[in-house]
């Protein structure tokens, strides 16, 4: 390994895993992790709680400058109504620009003693660390990815109904693919896992193989 910090990017849409396998392979290899989905529901939380709309790109901009480590483990980023909001502000060129510098000074310092750091989102491979050593998409079918979602809502005590959760989360796929800046793309040089079929053990042994590989050099 180089003297400078070892990255793994992890793409992917919401629910397919990417972050229960970004925490596992972080702590298997010595390195940090950020989620950088909380940046932008963090951005959006701040949006809501000025009482501003999060398609309004000045507040949203404004709420993205502020954004600092403390607020990212806020347990209301997990509120449906903050990731609704996260998806809004997270099209808006100002607030991916801003919150730029956040995920990319993260990579290139890692909080000690990690050598390296494990950054998962929708543009970590194609437009935060394009030099990342090792580039995961982390995908599933929406319906897989649905039932996950509701799971997790029903745990935590939230009422929720199937056909809402995978309408959410389809919007939120077509939103993020398509909006103008940093969409949510498959890096032409990631390795796919498609975890429809595959528990997170599996899914972690997978991505730690190739991790390992691109360790050993």
């Amino acid at each position: 390994m180089t003297s400078r910090p070892f990255i793994v990017a992890i793409d992917g849409p919401a629910a397919s895993g990417k972050g229960t396998l970004a925490r596992r392979l972080a702590e298997r290899f010595g390195l940090a992790h950020l989620d950088t989905g909380t940046l932008y529901r963090a951005t959006a939380l701040l949006v809501l709680e000025d009482n501003a709309d999060p398609a309004d790109p000045v507040a949203a901009t404004a709420a993205a400058r502020r954004v600092d480590q403390s607020l990212l483990s806020d347990p209301l980023l997990r509120d449906e109504r903050v990731a609704h909001a996260a998806s809004v502000v997270a099209a808006n060129p100002e607030v991916r620009q801003a919150l730029l510098d956040f995920q990319r000074n993260f990579a290139a310092h890692p909080p000690v003693p990690a050598r390296g750091a494990v950054l998962d989102g929708r543009d970590i491979g194609s437009v935060v660390c394009p030099a990342a050593d090792v580039k995961l998409f982390v995908t599933a079918d929406p319906e897989v990815r649905a039932l996950r979602r509701l799971a997790e809502l029903q745990a935590s005590g939230v009422a929720a109904i199937y056909s809402d959760v995978l309408q959410e989360l389809e919007y939120r796929d077509t939103r993020d693919a398509g909006r103008g800046t940093a969409p949510m793309v498959v890096p032409p040089d990631a390795v796919v896992i498609n975890t429809t079929a595959l528990d997170a053990d599996a899914v972690l042994e997978r991505a730690s193989d190739i991790v390992s590989r691109a360790i050993a050099g």
